[in-house]
């Protein structure tokens, strides 16, 4: 994965992307026990074109001429398919802003916090994302306090009690 990250980051390093996080299953994996994964997320703060949509072409064009195929929405990167993530609303936005700095073996990355993880999981709602949560807690690797703010703070309070209620039951 460290030759994945190091093409990432000259994506950056060269204006192609914006700022990046690592997120999904592999930051997750900095908090929790490993689980499998396909892929590698990479949230990315995308230069908005004229007509206010966002462009994936200049990263796909990019990283073609550097001789890395596109495979549907994934980007084989050094035998690690990559998916391009848009920032895409204002939980992810802070998100981003809250990054952790990390290295993955020499090469620098951002991954984001255990707490914005847990509310994507949170917003997304998916079982697989609640499975991995529940992980967060047996591990002791979010902040509950910080997790409610953040909670509060985006509207996730339904979504956030209807998953302690049903996956953080104590048993009496």
């Amino acid at each position: 994965m460290e030759k994945t990250l190091s093409v990432i980051n000259k994506l950056e390093k060269d204006g192609i992307i914006g700022r990046y996080a690592i997120g999904g299953a592999v930051a997750a994996t900095r908090y929790i026990e490993p689980v499998q994964t396909f892929d590698l997320d990479i949230f990315v703060m995308f230069p908005l074109s004229e007509s206010g949509l966002i462009s994936m072409s200049p990263i796909y064009d990019y990283l073609a001429r550097l001789g890395y195929t596109a495979e549907g929405e994934f980007v084989n990167i050094e035998d690690w398919p990559v998916q391009f993530l848009p920032v895409y609303n204002p939980l992810t936005e802070e998100a981003m802003e809250k990054v952790i700095e990390v290295e993955f073996g020499e090469t620098p990355t951002r991954v984001f916090s255990a707490e914005y993880l847990a509310a994507i999981m949170i917003e997304t709602g998916r079982p697989k994302d609640f499975a991995r949560l529940t992980h967060f807690f047996e591990f002791d690797s979010v902040d509950k306090s910080v997790l409610e703010d953040i909670v509060a703070r985006h509207g996730l309070k339904g979504k956030w009690e209807k998953f302690q209620n049903f996956y953080l039951k104590k048993d009496d």
